[in-house]
């Protein structure tokens, strides 16, 4: 039954239709570690939402006019961490987009209440062995770059892993192809927003 003020609708309504009518002016924060698919799930997410889709890590670039690997050789990984954070403030404008960040965005406690007040989060949870897999296809990340890939992914997921758990909704992240994934991330965006407008 829809609350007092809420539209109703027909059997006819698609699922993104009603995804997009329940999420209103919040955000869809796709969060987890560098490799976990972040952008390119975000991307497929945010056309079939007809939604806009926005990269942080490229807001970041363009807003500082260098790569996010120059900006961690020339300010260092605090100054990366408050320009980023900065960013992503911004961009929960409370206008509905796709928005995938980097994997060290959601470690801030601040970001995180950002996201809690004006988005929804989704943690892409991948493996060990799919991140090494994935992170080692690209050279543009500068924590893996700073040392022994397997190393430095071992201890990220063990920092980070808890405080992706706080995320809305978590979704295993694999080596399947895209609609797969896409289509657990649209039914659990699906179950999650319609628990969210249950009466009490």
């Amino acid at each position: 039954m829809a609350r007092a003020g809420e539209a109703t609708t027909t059997d006819t309504e698609t699922t993104e239709a009603r995804i997009t009518r329940r999420l209103g002016s919040r955000t869809i924060v796709l969060v987890g570690m560098p490799g976990a698919g972040k952008s390119s799930i975000g991307r497929r997410l945010a056309a079939r939402l007809g939604l806009p889709f926005v990269d942080a890590d490229a807001e970041i670039e363009e807003a500082a006019n260098a790569t996010i690997a120059e900006i961690f050789e020339t300010h260092g990984e605090p100054y990366f961490r408050d320009g980023e954070r900065r960013v992503i403030q911004r961009l929960l404008d409370g206008s509905p987009k796709v928005l995938a960040t980097g994997g060290g965005a959601f470690v801030s406690p601040e970001t995180r209440e950002s996201i809690r007040a004006d988005g929804l989060s989704i943690w892409l949870k991948a493996d060990r062995d799919v991140i090494l897999q994935r992170v080692r296809r690209r050279s543009n990340r500068p924590m893996i770059k700073a040392g022994d890939a397997e190393a430095v992914i071992d201890r990220l997921l063990a920092e980070r892993s808890p405080i992706y758990a706080e995320a809305d909704i978590h979704i295993q992240s694999r080596e399947v192809a895209h609609d797969v994934v896409l289509g657990d991330i649209l039914a659990a965006l699906d179950a999650w927003l319609a628990r969210e407008t249950e009466p009490v």
